[in-house]
């Protein structure tokens, strides 16, 4: 018993000494950053779809580094019905990745 109230004492004095410690973020600067707007898109030929339920999702210029690259445009299965592709865009200094929406 008496083991039992010394530990429980040494503790409760030892958590007396503990440091309490918390961190604050700070998101500083632009979510998808600044760029030079993209070349004009590339001219591409649409291949007939592999099966039914295909989607064409169109190339674009997406940021690579300090330069675009060319991603050539492709078919893709819907991830869930009724998704449509949202193609990127480049809006006020800001490029914007695409992305599947309901």
């Amino acid at each position: 018993m008496k083991t039992k109230l010394l530990a429980l004492i040494f503790l409760a004095g030892a958590s007396a000494f503990a440091e309490t410690h918390f961190s604050i973020g700070i998101d500083v600067g632009p979510r998808y950053g600044y760029y030079a707007p993209p070349p004009p898109p590339r001219v591409a030929y649409v291949t007939p779809a592999p099966g039914p339920g295909f989607v064409w999702v169109s190339g674009y210029w997406y940021p690579s580094g300090s330069r675009y690259a060319w991603r050539d445009g492709y078919w893709a299965r819907r991830p869930y019905g009724g998704a449509y592709w949202v193609a990127p865009r480049y809006h006020e200094r800001r490029y914007y990745p695409g992305y599947w929406r309901r």
